[in-house]
């Protein structure tokens, strides 16, 4: 599985982005696609993920103001994000689960400040 991210870049505080990543090779056993991020000091931690199913999940911290959603005919998962913050800032990663084993794609940063 690869996963090509792009989307990131710099955003004022209180503006919006969207995160597309596109999974290509053995993708027919994929479970679970999701956005990941990890700011300076910190921990990678989730963001957002949905299942096959369309089932979703959130972090408390963007919940309200994040939708993921994903596009089957383009095997691609989006990220949108709106009233972003300045502790959004980090580097967000794709992931995807196949066959129970997680990739991972390039990071692309996104940093909110003005």
């Amino acid at each position: 599985v690869q996963l090509q991210a792009s989307g990131g870049g710099l955003v004022q505080p209180g503006g919006s982005l969207r995160l597309p990543c596109a999974a290509s090779g053995s993708i027919s056993s994929i479970s679970a696609m999701g956005w990941y991020r990890q700011a300076p000091g910190k921990q990678r931690e989730l963001v957002a993920i949905i299942i096959r199913g369309g089932r979703t999940t959130y972090a408390d911290s963007v919940k309200g103001r994040s939708t993921i959603s994903r596009d089957a005919a383009k095997n691609t998962v989006y990220l949108e994000m709106n009233s972003l913050k300045p502790e959004d800032t980090a580097v967000y990663y794709c992931n995807a689960v196949n066959l129970l084993r997680p990739y991972w794609g390039q990071g692309t940063q996104v940093t909110v400040s003005s």
